[in-house]
């Protein structure tokens, strides 16, 4: 079994995921603290852990649970830069994205093309 399903400069992607969140979650917690309680009658400061949780509901609330890169204009875009490419074009983007952070053929051997 091949237990090396990421490329090490997925890591760094991840890494980059991670601090962004705590980033957001930061500026979250010192925008909400310098607004609400000034703004807002009986508005108390949160926390972190609160501003992440508001993060999350707010995900959920305006941003729902569907895919990202098959709606919308990004959706529109792929599809559109997809369908100019030759052939050839696409097998180099599919082999190139195929052991991305354990792709689905990431642990597969690539064979020698005939």
């Amino acid at each position: 079994m091949n237990t090396n399903w990421c490329k090490p400069g997925c890591w760094k992607i991840v890494l980059l995921v991670l601090v962004g969140i705590a980033a957001l979650g930061w500026m979250v917690m010192a925008l909400w603290n310098w607004l609400v309680p000034s703004l807002f009658v009986g508005g108390q400061e949160i926390g972190y852990l609160q501003a992440i949780g508001l993060l999350v509901l707010s995900k959920i609330l305006f941003g729902g649970f569907r895919g990202h890169g098959h709606c919308g204009w990004h959706g529109r875009w792929y599809r559109r830069h997809w369908e100019h490419m030759t052939p050839e074009e696409r097998e180099k983007f599919k082999h190139g994205m195929s052991g991305c952070c354990g792709g689905k053929h990431g642990h597969e051997e690539s064979a020698p093309k005939e």
